[in-house]
């Protein structure tokens, strides 16, 4: 047994291996040390092997899924060492003390999970292959739950921005790769070959060309077919459900870094965690595709604005409808996930209960579709998803017809086909049935006949139907004219045979295994029914994911009164009453009110510098309206009392920053890296929030960064951009860039204390509020007093010098700046051009080495 769990082992790699013995699965070595200590469970050993005791441990099968969920959210990935043959087969193929063949059927790794309990209904699953050929670079993105695929051709750039956007649960890539820094996991360079993943694509999907799903570079086939490769091996050939791949472009959504996301808190807070998000305050979904939807669409806002006006015209529609939107979330409420349980069904791992969603979900979708289909002039969005929600009427009458109403999740015990829909299994249930009444008509009458009032007939996996009878009373049935013949002894209990019970025990398990033949039988004919329509299926769980999706944002916009967005094609900013939906749904939480503001920024205006105290709000208002760009292109409606806004290509935001010691970079270096990418990516159609940049080194150097980060920004970028500060020297600036602003948030100190209004008003702050600050930070008397002497002697130094910014009054703009500085002249560079080897003799080479080596 060793020897073929070493062999699996040996097959498995780097893969926890669950090796199925019996009801269990076991684990060995030092599998059996990780598992324990992860799962928390006994460590126990078997046998020895080198001399040493064998560590083990192991899981039940019936509760496997649950000790897979711990391992796959620890890191670890699991290879299935299933059975392939039953104890009789091994018998019968190799005598008495055969051992049963097991093989690996499949490797759970983080981005090929299918299972229900293994995963987030309301989030995607992503599995991600990085591919490179031909100079570019291209991403391959699959959820195999639902059979999403999509391909995104990207840059090198901004290949780190896409993988944030699709935050993959595994991504892969060459062994080679220029990227393997990036992957959770290396696999073989041939995988990523283009020539063959382009045929891996015909061959999926049975076609000579590709052309009908798009045009694909050399990269975007070699990351197809390196994901391809990766969950064929994974599935150990039986690859699960892809729908035909999707082309996308990096253009096609607003770009968001890494960095931006985090800071803003998208889809999940900086601590890893839904709630407090974004996501998490729009979220008014119902289903769990509806949920997951809404997340794709937040983490990829549209810059087509023809999209986005109809995700717009349809959330409309439902906010003016309230009995619509309310009816519409009703019905999506009581439907099953059938994205998913098309998904189980295809990877193999489908169950009767998956069958039955499909049932269910699709019945569901077509009273909705009728129903839907009826509005009069609907939004186009709605008129192209109503027709995708029906079209399915045959399979669901079969569906209804061959199955019972709830189908059970194991098929292994059978019931799960309706009576009536075959007569050949009504029969043998029937049998079954009437064996059954003539045990309970034995039992009786083996009661009356030895009058053992206790005896019972009763059935187990070994022996099969059998009489039990207590072991004070079983003398009657030892005696050998009893007709009964012994089988067992017990404490306390006997148990017996005989003729008449065996024969109809026999019809009865002849009848019971015929019946579970049948009911397999029918179960793959039904699953094979529901896979000749998945992409019709796949389809529909789509429509219903838009309309949730589309459904909640209008509950959310009516709940919050939020307004629709006016879209325009230049590039302005204008936000009336505009608000923070995470901060205002706080504060409503405590009964607080959150303080709306404007933010008006135009051709004109285009660059604010917002200054005014810690707390006051600043970095609140740069993050709200970044949310509400966000928000607009993603098709919602926005927190505010109007909003008009040109469309943004990127958004970028530096807002706080934190060490990144595993990388070796300071809280500065961060800052400036970051800064860095928004100078060099930012366009005038960008939007861009800066928050206290500089504020990580010395007083002048922060404040000379700052001040050129400012002119670089109105000078060369051009883009919109809110640009909160403490350095109010940055103030002069306003004199000579026409296109900056001046703004703070008001405060105002009452009777020694500090009140923060939270308002963003115009001109610069009238003074800084730094100690009022420490002062509600609980600084003590003492500490503030020598901080009031320390101040007053800086204020009166810098009245003698002008300040820290005297002298930049007659520094030219950033634009005037950039004067081309002559290269210093490099004589040795010179001297060896004018050098003309071919006529130098040896004795004139050595001494043009001498006087080379004089001019170094």
């Amino acid at each position: 047994m060793m020897a073929q769990y070493l062999s699996l082992k040996a097959e498995a790699q780097d893969c926890l291996l669950f090796y199925r013995m019996g009801d269990f699965f076991e684990m060995f070595f030092d599998d059996a040390k990780i598992a324990a200590a992860c799962l928390d469970i006994a460590l126990t050993a078997r046998g020895e092997h080198g001399g040493q005791a064998i560590p083990m441990c192991g899981v039940p099968v019936h509760a496997a899924e649950n000790y897979l969920a711990r391992l796959i959210k620890a890191g670890h990935r699991v290879a299935i060492a299933e059975q392939t043959e039953t104890p009789a087969e091994a018998k019968k193929r190799g005598g008495s003390k055969a051992l049963v063949a097991r093989g690996i059927v499949r490797v759970v790794t983080a981005g090929t999970l299918t299972e229900e309990a293994l995963l987030d209904a309301r989030a995607a699953n992503w599995c991600v292959a990085i591919g490179e050929a031909g100079g570019g670079v291209a991403l391959a993105a699959a959820d195999v739950s639902t059979g999403r695929f999509e391909l995104i051709e990207t840059s090198a750039a901004n290949l780190a921005t896409e993988l944030a956007r699709l935050g993959p649960a595994e991504t892969i890539a060459a062994e080679d790769s220029a990227f393997a820094d990036m992957a959770t996991s290396l696999r073989p360079k041939s995988g990523f070959d283009s020539t063959r993943g382009k045929a891996r694509l015909r061959d999926l999907y049975g076609v000579a060309t590709l052309d009908g799903f798009g045009q694909f570079d050399r990269a975007a086939l070699a990351a197809a077919g390196g994901l391809v490769a990766y969950l064929d091996h994974t599935a150990k050939g039986a690859l699960p459900f892809l729908r035909p791949p999707v082309l996308r472009q990096s253009a096609g959504a607003m770009a968001i870094d890494a960095a931006t996301r985090d800071s803003l808190e998208l889809t999940c807070t900086t601590a890893g965690a839904r709630k407090g998000s974004l996501l998490d305050a729009v979220d008014r979904t119902v289903t769990g595709a509806g949920a997951r939807a809404l997340a794709a669409d937040l983490g990829a806002p549209l810059v087509d604005r023809q999209e986005i006006e109809a995700r717009l015209d349809l959330v409309q529609l439902l906010c003016e409808d309230g009995g619509l939107r309310e009816s519409l979330r009703a019905t999506l409420r009581a439907l099953p996930d059938i994205g998913r349980a098309l998904g189980r069904i295809a990877a193999g791992r489908g169950s009767p209960r998956d069958l039955g969603q499909l049932r269910d979900g699709l019945n569901g979708a077509w009273s909705l579709g009728e129903k839907l289909g009826g509005i009069e002039r609907p939004p186009a969005l709605l008129a192209d998803l109503a027709p995708r929600l029906r079209g399915h009427g045959a399979l669901i009458d079969l569906f209804t017809r061959a199955l019972i109403p709830m189908p059970p999740v194991d098929a292994s015990d059978g019931g799960y086909i309706a009576a009536g829909y075959d007569a050949a299994l009504d029969d043998l249930r029937d049998a079954g049935a009437g064996g059954r009444r003539a045990i309970a008509a034995l039992e009786a009458d083996y009661r009356s006949r030895t009058g053992i009032v206790a005896l019972k007939i009763k059935h187990n996996g070994v022996l099969g139907y059998h009489i039990e009878v207590a072991a004070r009373v079983a003398d009657t049935l030892m005696a050998p004219d009893s007709g009964f013949t012994h089988r067992q002894t017990l404490a306390g209990v006997v148990r017996f045979n005989a003729p008449e019970l065996h024969e109809v025990a026999v019809k009865v398990s002849q009848a019971g295994a015929h019946a579970l033949a049948a009911e397999a039988s029918h179960l793959e004919d039904l699953t094979h029914a529901a896979l000749a329509r998945r992409e019709a299926i796949a389809a529909t769980a789509d429509a219903l994911a838009r309309l949730d999706a589309s459904a909640g944002l209008a509950e959310r916009a009516c709940e919050g009164g939020w307004v629709r967005p006016t879209l325009v094609d230049h590039a302005c900013f204008d936000i009336a009453g505009g608000r923070h939906p995470v901060v205002e749904d706080a504060l409503a939480k405590r009964g607080d009110r959150f303080v709306a503001n404007d933010c008006r920024l135009s051709e004109d205006s285009r660059l604010w510098l917002v200054t005014g105290p810690n707390m006051g709000g600043k970095s609140t208002f740069l993050r709200q309206n970044a949310l509400i760009a966000v928000l607009a292109q993603a098709g919602a409606y926005v927190p505010a009392t109007s909003a008009t806004l040109g469309l943004v290509d990127r958004l970028f935001s530096r807002v706080g920053a934190s060490d990144n010691l595993a990388r070796g970079r300071s809280t500065f270096m961060v800052e400036m890296v970051e800064t860095a990418a928004i100078l060099a990516q930012a366009t005038p159609r960008s939007f861009v929030i800066l928050d206290e940049v500089g504020r990580g080194t010395s007083t002048y150097d922060g404040l000379a960064i700052a001040w050129a980060v400012v002119e670089a920004i109105h000078e060369d970028n051009r883009c919109r951009c809110l640009f909160a500060t403490h350095y109010h020297e940055l103030t002069r600036l306003a004199e000579r860039c026409d296109a900056l602003t001046l703004h703070h948030v008001r405060a105002r100190e009452w009777k020694g204390d500090l009140v923060l209004l939270h308002e963003v008003s115009e001109g610069p702050a009238d003074r800084s509020y730094g100690l009022a600050v420490a002062r509600l930070a609980g600084l003590s008397p003492a500490t503030l007093s020598r901080a009031k002497a320390v101040l007053a002697k800086l204020e009166a130094g810098r009245a003698k010098t002008g300040g820290i910014a005297a002298g930049l009054d007659d520094l030219p703009l950033f634009a005037a700046a950039r004067i081309e500085e002559a290269p210093p002249a490099d004589t040795l560079r010179e001297a060896l051009a004018a050098i003309d080897t071919d006529a130098l003799t040896p004795r004139e080479a050595l001494e043009q080495l001498y006087r080379l080596k004089g001019l170094l």
